[in-house]
């Protein structure tokens, strides 16, 4: 009797650490991920996380499984935007307001961009994350038509492309000016609009002629 009392308790700091060390690889892997893409292996997030290599697969037997805990919940956090944008009672500015923040978040992390634009990696909780804001978006761009802000061609499918551009942006100008993509996303919204001749003012300068040499040099296709 007394034999099956009480079975396990030392296993409690165990946990605990194994907890700690998971979040010291998903930190590690938004980090590099972040800057590398997506081509980063879990060796590079172990040396980077300062652990050894068999402790990343031990919580993450491959590189497929480490993806699906990062980004899904990346994904959940650009769902969460297209929901809140749909409060707003202006549904143009709801378009134009889900539109920056989800740039945002694509003009820091490399690999969040990547695995918008790929199916390669992530299919269960990615793909989980994905259907969920598919919907919202689709909301959020039928109603800016629907209220004659957004133009009548745009379709949702045009989101994933309208980041790539941005995201094209990012990686060219990133070694000479990082936030220039704000200045060329402000020229495509103002070209998404349903009244012609409607701008804004754009919220970045333009390059001068040194820095978009330094750009094209620095430049790796």
């Amino acid at each position: 009797m007394t034999r099956d009392a009480s079975p396990a308790a030392p296993a409690r700091p165990l946990r605990r650490d194994a907890e700690l060390n998971r979040r010291r690889i998903l930190q590690a892997a938004r980090e590099v991920f972040g800057r590398r893409g997506l081509e980063a292996t879990l060796d590079d997030i172990a040396h980077h996380a300062g652990l050894g290599v068999g402790t990343v697969y031990r919580r993450f037997p491959s590189k497929e499984h480490l993806v699906e805990a990062m980004f899904a919940e990346r994904m959940e956090e650009i769902g969460d935007l297209a929901a809140e944008a749909l409060k707003a009672e202006d549904a143009w500015e709801a378009f134009v307001s889900f539109t920056w923040k989800a740039a945002e978040l694509h003009s820091t992390d490399r690999g969040l961009r990547e695995i918008m634009l790929s199916n390669k990696f992530g299919h269960e909780h990615v793909a989980d994350a994905k259907a969920r804001m598919v919907p919202l978006i689709t909301q959020l761009v039928e109603r800016a038509k629907a209220a004659g802000g957004l133009r009548a061609d745009f379709s949702p499918t045009d989101i994933p492309l309208l980041h790539m551009m941005v995201g094209s942006v990012v990686e060219f100008t990133c070694a000479v000016d990082p936030s220039l993509w704000r200045r060329c996303l402000g020229m495509l919204l103002d070209g998404l609009r349903a009244e012609p001749g409607k701008t804004t003012e754009l919220p970045h300068p333009p390059l001068d002629e040194q820095e978009i040499d330094e750009a094209m040099c620095s430049w790796r296709p």
